[in-house]
């Protein structure tokens, strides 16, 4: 089946003095621990050259508080709107209700399982000033600590796609895109793999926007870990099987190639860890020779030392900058602040 549908509004005005309107979509399945707080992170976004001018979140059969949660939110901000399915019909049911109310040209659609960095809706945006662009998706970052196997393999499966998307975009949880379809086939499951294959079908580019940055948390058990792989596996396999787009974690020889340099990664990282080990042992050596000696050889009990200088600072004056510089890191790693290799990897 071709992937064609009929384009149901026109592009964003991107005049360079105006902002670039988008519609939000937030899809809910008994979220009352997150939606919440993704609505305040929505409603509080940092933008400059973008407006959201709606928040509509799809609840699907939730049987939790996460409706009342949502009404009370829309009474403190009119941009949010709730649709309400009395039934779970899945993901592309609530997308697609979704988007026959949608506003405006472009639009987001998040995950409400998911909470977005506060610059995330204007680094992915933005990038629509841009008439070839027809797709952008979110950088996420997993915020369970990979201290259990099951979180492990979250992490290293997340930055290998974030590797793999800084050359071959892989869209997901967190996408923005130009409303040139009406809806998705009801029987895809994959609804970011769809919108990127008929962005494609379409001539438009799909870029992987790093700096907008989407926290979520992976799997804690094998179990689920398996089962969520095995469902977007599935529904991968048929999107290329029916409309004949596959998307590129099934193209193997580039992972495999990206896990090869993950693993010359880790291995260069053991080798410099084993170095400093190896300095260090020396050093703590040479010292305690030297210590040795002086109490040995010369008779010096260090009773007046001999100081060493380089310590002696403004102790809160460095903490403050050890502070600043500890949180520019965890940022930078948070927003993969390799702008400037990842956009030209991009072109």
């Amino acid at each position: 089946m071709p992937l064609e549908h009929p384009l149901s509004l026109t592009r964003p005005n991107v005049d360079k003095k105006d902002k670039i309107r988008c519609s939000v979509c937030i899809t809910a399945y008994n979220e009352e621990s997150n939606i919440g707080k993704i609505l305040d992170a929505m409603v509080n976004q940092h933008l400059h050259e973008v407006a959201i001018t709606e928040i509509i979140v799809v609840a699907s059969a939730c049987t939790d508080n996460t409706v009342p949660i949502i009404k009370e939110a829309m009474t403190k901000d009119p941009r949010i709107k709730l649709i309400e399915q009395e039934k779970r019909l899945g993901k592309t049911a609530a997308v697609n209700a979704f988007l026959q109310v949608a506003q405006e040209a472009i639009c987001v659609l998040e995950s409400g399982d998911t909470l977005p960095h506060e610059s995330a809706v204007e680094h992915m945006v933005r990038m629509f000033r841009d008439p070839k662009v027809g797709m952008t998706g979110a950088h996420k970052v997993p915020v369970n600590t990979p201290d259990h196997l099951a979180s492990l393999f979250t992490y290293l499966r997340l930055q290998l796609e974030h590797e793999l998307s800084l050359d071959i975009p892989r869209l997901g949880e967190m996408i923005a895109f130009r409303k040139v379809f009406d809806q998705i086939p009801p029987d895809v499951a994959m609804d970011e793999a769809f919108v990127e294959a008929i962005t494609v079908k379409r001539g438009m580019a799909v870029r992987y926007a790093p700096d907008a940055v989407v926290y979520n948390t992976g799997p804690t058990t094998i179990g689920d870990f398996v089962r969520q792989r095995r469902r977007n596996h599935a529904g991968h396999l048929y999107l290329k099987h029916k409309y004949g787009y596959k998307v590129s974690s099934l193209r193997k020889r580039k992972v495999a190639w990206i896990a090869i340099k993950q693993v010359a990664r880790a291995i260069w990282g053991v080798i410099q860890l084993v170095y400093v080990l190896g300095m260090l042992s020396v050093l703590e050596v040479w010292s305690r020779f030297m210590g040795w000696y002086d109490f040995a050889v010369k008779k010096d009990r260090h009773v007046v030392w001999d100081m060493a200088w380089s310590q002696k600072t403004d102790v809160a004056s460095e903490k403050e900058k050890s502070s600043k510089l500890s949180a520019e890191a965890n940022q930078t790693d948070a927003m993969a602040s390799v702008t400037a290799a990842s956009h030209k990897a991009q072109g």
